[in-house]
């Protein structure tokens, strides 16, 4: 296995997010290999690595003032053995290919998790939505979309939202679609509701999460009942964990955003989160905004010269990581972990680093993945296919029952994979290992593809 990961980095040797979600799930696996020998004499480890199609092209846009501008697309096809392609697409200034194969690479496993028939994608641009206006994101997306509408389709690759594309975006990509293919499918999800979105669905990877989180606490005859809890992020993803938690008694003290975080040791009430959503879904504001309105919370500024983040360091029970990749490191763990938090529950796709991950193990906290815990969203996006194809709209309740369905499922299968391999309750091997076995096999059975 080593070598794998030596060729894998000499191979592609900047692309460090990649390297460390491959290195994650093979170092999980290993019990897997050792029993399956069939694995490793069909080179499953390099195929599965691999992706079945990189896809990159430049996307040339027109400012509000006739300035031309040019910005590098991406669509990543990583692994269709048990379904069509399907994963978001990121609009974000840091977008490349490493975090992109990364992203891909993770959304294999968790598509695998869900139940549903999905193989794994990711794609986006480095083009920044912040800042510009309807006009300009409109003329973005119909150029992105004048290119990925060759590699795209309802039985080939169904992309989605994720950071900076959401209901506008998602919108402005499949007029286009719908222009240049002349037929109106179910080929992008996260639509909005009058043309074939689901509901439930903005909601989905928090609540998905929470759902997650409850499951871990019953294993120990415990719940979310007045659970103190950080969360991070003031996207959908935290607004819905948040009201979740609130849904189940939870309180949740913090909230960020790339400028900073507020610390509300009051605890951030229903209120309180109306006004985070219509600050960031509406006005696009900054959560500093957050004091102005509730004097009685603390912001700190964003500082890149800390070796931790200071919203790690608070009082809490749990910890809900749902921003960005790689936003607690082994110093913050430390930090959860002396101030009594016993649950980490990742929200975002990879958000706790290695050496956080260890820490957590150690101490046996429950740790539950991203591939795993916030598979919700895309279980939704599943649903939201089979709702276009069959041309049903299903109530919230029904879509609601079916995730919260399908989360217990997932966390059912961890907990029997880990047991299966030696390790009861240890969530990050039960996740990966059964992912990996469910996608693998099917790769098996396909022939060398």
């Amino acid at each position: 296995m080593p070598d794998i990961l030596k060729t894998i980095e000499a191979r592609d040797p900047v692309e460090k997010e990649f390297h460390q979600a491959v290195h994650e799930v093979i170092e999980s696996v290993k019990p897997v290999l050792d029993r399956n020998p069939e694995y490793r004499h069909s080179a499953i480890l390099e195929r599965i690595t691999e992706p079945e199609r990189v896809i990159m092209f430049r996307v040339p846009w027109m400012d509000d003032q006739g300035m031309a501008h040019v910005n590098r697309g991406f669509r990543i096809e990583m692994n269709s053995s048990i379904g069509p392609y399907k994963g978001g697409l990121r609009f974000h200034p840091s977008v490349n290919l490493s975090i992109l194969k990364f992203l891909a690479f993770e959304q294999v496993f968790k598509n695998a998790l869900t139940t549903l028939s999905m193989g794994g994608g990711k794609g986006g641009s480095d083009f920044d939505p912040k800042g510009k206006s309807d006009n300009e994101v409109m003329r973005f997306c119909q150029s992105f979309m004048a290119e990925l509408f060759r590699h795209i389709g309802p039985n080939t690759d169904i992309p989605a939202g994720d950071i900076g594309v959401g209901a506008r975006e998602i919108g402005f990509l499949f007029g286009m679609y719908k222009k240049l293919r002349n037929e109106f499918t179910g080929v992008l999800t996260g639509k909005s509701l009058g043309w074939g979105g689901s509901l439930v669905r903005p909601e989905a990877t928090g609540y998905g999460s929470v759902y997650f989180a409850a499951e871990m606490l019953a294993t120990k005859e415990d719940n979310i009942e007045g659970k103190t809890c950080l969360v991070s992020g003031s996207g959908n993803v935290a607004q819905y964990t948040v009201e979740k938690l609130l849904d189940m008694g939870g309180k949740v003290v913090t909230l960020s955003d790339s400028s900073g975080f507020i610390y509300d040791e009051e605890g951030i009430d229903r209120d309180k989160l109306d006004y985070v959503k219509r600050l960031k879904n509406l006005r696009r504001g900054r959560i500093q905004e957050y004091i102005d309105k509730y004097s009685a919370a603390e912001y700190t500024e964003a500082d890149s010269t800390l070796d931790h983040n200071p919203l790690w360091n608070h009082p809490a029970d749990c910890a809900f990581p749902s921003a960005t990749q790689n936003e607690i490191n082994g110093k913050d763990a430390d930090n959860l972990i002396r101030n009594g938090v016993k649950l980490v529950c990742e929200g975002a796709n990879m958000p706790c680093t290695p050496e956080a991950i260890d820490r957590f193990l150690d101490q046996k906290l429950l740790y539950a993945p991203g591939k795993a815990a916030n598979a919700g969203g895309v279980a939704v996006s599943g649903l939201e296919m089979a709702q276009n194809s069959m041309r049903l709209n299903w109530t919230r309740e029904e879509v609601d029952e079916r995730l919260q369905i399908i989360m217990k499922s997932i966390h059912q299968t961890c907990l029997d994979a880990s047991a299966e391999y030696g390790d009861p309750g240890n969530y990050f091997i039960g996740a990966n290992i059964a992912g990996f076995v469910k996608v693998v096999n099917a790769m098996l059975d396909q022939g060398l593809v």
